[in-house]
């Protein structure tokens, strides 16, 4: 019994793919030749009155030929036929061309290409409750025929299923964003995702005998129903991240200029003009519109 870590797969693997033993097809062929040259011998005898020896070899020959011909079988490249007898699976053929079994052997075909298949998009929570649509692009194969034929019902549905859950699953994992970026989230850390998604799906459809090639995010967005608040939310954060960036760097000025100004000796401030004079800097460089300045024609302290 084989569980899988997200506790939601449990499957016996029964089937485990092996070679079968199977024959050139172009070594058939030729016995195919032959046969069919005898019969042809015989028609000619036949036709000649001698029917005590042509009948026989011309029933021999057709016997064979028809034998010969119903083994013959095509593989292309990057495809496999899996070779059962009565329905007991007796091993796979991954060689290409012409490929020959005895006749009483069936050979359904699998492909072993590699696929391409991009998810629907699907609506999820993400961790912080947040619905979300996600779409995921999954490159894949299958590796092993007997486990894709035999301990699954229909491989290609299988995976679109899995895929489905683990999208679901670690999209529920991870916020979609984190304006602090303190944290993994969907948004900002898609490589990151993507590989766990990967690795998720490989488990749940190892049982398949299908492998993973690749994973990625082709879609992530809000869902509409709440695209406009969280867009504002965003905006409103983008704009208090910003302004914590000005007033960090107001103060720096700030400071800087307050220490020049004594270093050098340029002007002396009581504690009342000093606060006075950091508040006017701050309100110029924290501002977002123009200031407006002010010329004082008296002294510093009118």
């Amino acid at each position: 019994m084989i569980e899988n870590k997200s506790g939601s797969l449990n499957a016996l693997r029964l089937s485990r793919e092996r070679p079968a033993a199977t024959q050139n097809g172009y070594l058939m062929l030729l016995v195919l030749l032959a046969a069919l040259s005898a019969g042809a011998y015989a028609f000619w005898r036949a036709t000649q009155g001698e029917f005590g020896s042509a009948v026989p070899l011309l029933i021999v020959s057709g016997l064979v030929s028809l034998f010969v011909l119903s083994g013959f079988y095509l593989l292309q490249p990057n495809q496999a036929a899996a070779i059962l007898l009565f329905g007991d699976y007796r091993g796979t053929d991954r060689t290409s061309g012409l490929r020959w079994v005895l006749p009483w052997l069936t050979r359904p075909k699998i492909s072993t290409r590699v696929h391409n298949v991009t998810s629907e998009r699907l609506k999820v929570n993400d961790l912080r409750g947040n619905p979300i649509e996600i779409a995921s692009n999954v490159v894949w194969r299958v590796t092993d025929t007997a486990q894709a034929l035999f301990d699954v019902d229909d491989y290609t549905k299988f995976l679109f299923i899995q895929i489905e859950s683990a999208l679901r699953h670690v999209g529920a994992k991870y916020a979609y964003d984190d304006i602090e970026h303190q944290e993994v989230t969907l948004r900002s850390h898609a490589d990151v995702v993507s590989a766990e998604i990967a690795a998720e799906l490989q488990e749940r459809v190892a049982v398949a005998g299908i492998s993973i090639d690749e994973c990625r995010l082709t879609h992530l967005a809000y869902a509409p129903e709440i695209a406009q608040s969280m867009l504002r939310r965003q905006q409103a954060e983008a704009v208090i991240a910003a302004r914590q960036k000005i007033v960090v760097g107001a103060v720096s000025m700030v400071e800087t200029a307050l220490q020049m100004l004594s270093e050098k000796n340029v002007v002396e401030l009581d504690d009342e003009r000093r606060a006075a004079m950091v508040s006017n800097l701050m309100v110029v460089l924290c501002s977002d519109r123009d200031t407006q300045p002010v010329v004082n024609a008296g002294t510093l302290y009118q």
